[in-house]
């Protein structure tokens, strides 16, 4: 009798990856403590409370029984779709099952496989022919900038929309633009010799000396070890300009690059 099973007629295939996701880590076991500070970052950044995927983490609280149903409640009231937690005692854990999320173990007894703050997804390069936005010769390139740390990666051409690059072990270094819907993520930073309209993701493994760097700024997402800023948060003033993203303290600083 035949192994071999006709791709036609199977309903699904298991494969392996990990796809970009916030990380939202608690300091707080209070539903209502949550409650409100969710309403304060809904009032200032409206654009990422539109049904965004999230980890609860827990690592940080030492308490075996969460009201974890709760706080889940708190979240989807503020448009966030909590799909797994991260940490905890038995208990936590159970109760993840019970309410059909997942479960991770903490961070450090996951370590180095796991993301800090973003889970990545490494992508095909494409095929497809470079757009016009991309630099086409090295004068316009943007300089002077290091290359790949030990690892990294350099990507040459569009990161078009739907697309994923990621440098795991390193530093990422796009020679060309990403396009709006694309997401670029590197263990350490992220440069890009175009235009970034997409989403850029640096530090992914926690390191805040990593960051993004790029000769022109649309972003939809910055981020570095975690820390975020949304187009709409960005100073009107930086956009369309060559500019460095750094942590400052837990925030993030967005200042020109000369």
């Amino acid at each position: 009798m035949s192994l071999n099973v006709d791709r036609d007629s199977m309903a699904f295939t298991f494969k392996g990856g990990m796809l970009p996701m916030t990380v939202m880590e608690l300091s707080s076991a209070d539903p209502e403590h949550i409650r409100e500070q969710l309403a304060g970052k809904l009032s200032q950044s409206p654009a990422f409370f539109q049904h965004t995927p999230v980890v609860l983490s827990v690592e940080k609280l030492d308490e075996p029984h969460l009201a974890l149903e709760r706080i889940c409640a708190v979240c989807r009231a503020h448009k966030l779709l909590p799909v797994a937690v991260r940490g905890g005692a038995e208990p936590v854990k159970q109760s993840a099952w019970a309410l059909g999320l997942g479960w991770f173990p903490p961070l450090e007894a996951n370590r180095p496989r796991a993301l800090e703050s973003v889970l990545a997804v490494e992508a095909e390069p494409s095929t497809d022919e470079p757009s016009i936005d991309e630099p086409s010769t090295a004068e316009e390139v943007l300089a002077p900038s290091p290359g790949p740390a030990s690892g990294g990666r350099i990507f040459r051409g569009t990161v078009r929309s739907g697309q994923q690059i990621t440098a795991p072990e390193g530093d990422l270094v796009v020679v060309g633009s990403v396009n709006a819907g694309a997401e670029v993520l590197a263990l350490g930073s992220v440069h890009v010799y175009g235009a970034l309209r997409g989403r850029a993701l640096a530090g992914i493994h926690g390191n805040p000396l990593a960051g993004i760097f790029c000769r022109e700024l649309h972003a939809e997402l910055l981020s570095v070890a975690g820390s975020y800023k949304r187009l709409e948060d960005v100073d009107p003033r930086l956009l369309g300009s060559a500019v460095q993203v750094r942590l400052d303290g837990d925030q993030l600083g967005i200042t020109p690059l000369t």
